[in-house]
């Protein structure tokens, strides 16, 4: 439904289109239920939905009366006052305010708040020793592990220890030795270490050297360490972070947070609500934007046509079952069959004596309940002793309907703790129910309540046509 919803939307805003065009020379084209359509509104609609792109080109007269339609749909949904609805007010501000809200702030701002985190940060890693880059050898010791693997893992690193105070290289011995493999290919180069940013008493080592200094071995809850401190330095500088503080602004949704701080600080300085300030903030955009004007239209129209639509149309017909059963019988000519079809189920147990069980429990029930009389009968409490799928199959839909019923195909390989496999139903030439075709009842129901509905609508509501300016628009094709 989501998904149909933003089609809606989307064509709304097709129709509609962004119009920035002078009111000067721009005549009107047409008027639906005594409200005026500008030429520069049509025409626009009419090239952005004509392009090149588009397969299903229309005239300019063909296209007049689409767009004749869309907006009576949405005078429709204006007269059911759906745009009193709380709902409709929420998604339409939601959407109106995604266009107003960014224009609150700016580049210099989002600037400023990076230069704000970077001096904050710096600060505070430079108040706790700055940063330190170190290499390090690490021989893993699990948590749990026995004092005799303990006092192995000790004997080793003094041994590492040993070999490099007698002058072995310390990047060589950690690509040799040390568990920490990622660091261990680069000679055991970390990257630049900040406070908090590692285990403490690893932290604690690498702070209290000098540069150019080893530490003695050392336990951590990793396991046991060296160190040699390779360079110390102050945070660093602005520019080499800014691309990742800007990233960092984004992913934390922090321009959002500047734009309330911004809406709040003007809202208490003018004695008003953020709500009063964006109304006021759309205006002036709008002056120096017309399209913006169109733009937050388009939304409100896509909005009020989706909900009208599902409300006379899409739901209405869905749930009318005695109507859909009724358009089946007056054209079934409209729904037969290329091929036969299977109507049934094919089963897998894992007891032979349960084919018969399964195909007795379904025979004498109706076809809709059979999904719910295998799950109450025969899977419950956690115990699955048939799967099943059900539908209504063509050949090539299921190889086991096909092998079984329309004797094509090898049988296939029974499945895993389920060897034994059944069928249940019964094969149709030609659609009997409603049900057996529903999907495209529905859809073609749904056409022709929407077709009787526009032509209820074209009764109601008065409309007129400028056919002189109508003829002043190009065709493009």
């Amino acid at each position: 439904m989501q998904k149909r919803k933003s089609v809606i939307i989307s064509l709304a805003m097709l129709l509609y289109g962004s119009m920035a065009f002078s009111q000067s020379n721009d005549p009107v084209v047409m008027t639906v239920n005594g409200k005026p359509v500008l030429r520069s509104e049509f025409e626009y609609a009419y090239r952005k939905n004509n392009s090149a792109g588009v397969i299903d080109r229309k005239s300019v007269e063909e296209y007049a009366e689409l767009f004749i339609d869309y907006k009576l749909k949405v005078e429709a949904a204006l007269a059911a006052q759906l745009d009193t609805l709380t709902s409709f007010k929420e998604e339409f501000a939601g959407c109106r305010d995604q266009q107003i809200r960014p224009s609150l702030i700016n580049d210099a701002d989002i600037e400023a708040e990076a230069r704000r985190i970077y001096t904050l940060t710096q600060h505070q890693v430079d108040s706790l020793g700055g940063m330190v880059k170190v290499r390090h050898i690490l021989l893993g010791l699990g948590q749990r592990a026995p004092k005799s693997t303990e006092t192995e893992v000790k004997q080793r690193i003094d041994s590492i220890y040993k070999a490099l105070k007698a002058g072995a290289d310390f990047s060589e011995m950690a690509r040799k030795y040390s568990d920490d493999k990622g660091s261990a290919l680069a000679g055991g180069s970390l990257p630049w270490l900040q406070p908090g940013q590692t285990l403490p008493e690893f932290e604690a080592q690498a702070y209290r050297l000098k540069k150019g200094e080893m530490s003695l071995p050392f336990l951590s809850p990793a396991g046991y360490h060296i160190i040699l401190l390779e360079d110390k330095s102050n945070f660093l500088p602005y520019d080499s972070l800014r691309n990742d503080i800007l990233c960092f602004i984004d992913q934390r949704n922090l321009r959002d947070k500047l734009i309330d701080d911004r809406l709040n600080e003007r809202a208490q300085a003018t004695h008003t609500t953020p709500a009063a300030i964006l109304e006021k903030q759309r205006m002036e955009l709008e002056k120096n934007d017309p399209s913006l004007k169109y733009l937050i239209q388009e939304y409100h129209d896509g909005l009020l046509l989706f909900e009208i639509s599902n409300r006379t149309i899409w739901e209405k017909a869905a749930r009318d079952e005695a109507g859909l059963i009724d358009y089946f019988n007056h054209n079934k000519k409209k729904y037969r069959w290329s091929s036969p079809r299977y109507k049934g189920v094919i089963f897998h147990v894992k007891e032979v004596s349960d084919v018969k069980k399964v195909t007795k429990a379904l025979k004498k029930a109706d076809f809709e309940k059979w999904g719910s009389i295998l799950e109450k009968q025969f899977n419950q409490n956690g115990e699955i002793r048939v799967k099943a799928e059900k539908g209504i199959f063509k050949q090539g839909d299921n190889a086991w309907i096909d092998s079984e019923i329309f004797k094509h195909g090898a049988p296939p390989t029974p499945l895993k703790d389920y060897p034994f496999s059944g069928v249940c139903g019964k094969k149709l030439k030609a659609p009997k129910t409603m049900s057996d075709v529903r999907k495209q009842v529905l859809s073609d129901y749904q056409e022709a309540m929407e077709r009787q509905w526009i032509k209820d609508l074209r009764a109601k509501y008065p409309v007129s046509i400028n056919q002189n300016v109508l003829k002043t628009i190009k065709e493009l094709y």
